[in-house]
């Protein structure tokens, strides 16, 4: 099994930049896509950015210029670097891995707890 750990959610000013972090651990034979999604109350889970174990990047459109995805393969980490904060950004930040766990385990989705982001106005 993969477990992830996300780190560096909190209150934060409209404006104002937050780091999130998430470590994978356990049982990995490889790490895949991985990436962020969020969930605000009341709303449906949502993708913010994924990152190809390459360097592939994808951003949801509404925080493209704003977000930046990257990842340390040899951390098994994944970061969201997050500027320029806007109150809609407030939700429960998610990371997430497709990953196998050996090498004859299939591809598998791994979610870490969430992490509480809060941006006042």
């Amino acid at each position: 099994q993969v477990q992830l750990v996300e780190s560096g959610g909190g209150l934060v000013q409209a404006g104002g930049s937050l780091r999130l972090s998430c470590a994978a651990s356990g049982s990995i034979f490889s790490l895949n896509v991985m990436g962020w999604y969020r969930q605000a109350p009341g709303k449906q889970r949502e993708l913010v950015a994924v990152i190809t174990s390459g360097g592939i990047t994808n951003y949801a459109d509404s925080v493209k210029g704003r977000f930046t995805i990257s990842r340390d393969n040899a951390k098994n980490t994944v970061y969201l670097q997050m500027a320029s904060l806007k109150p809609e950004d407030t939700a429960v930040y998610y990371c997430n891995a497709n990953a196998r766990s050996s090498g004859v385990a299939p591809r598998s989705d791994y979610w870490g707890q969430g992490t509480q982001v809060t941006v006042s106005s």
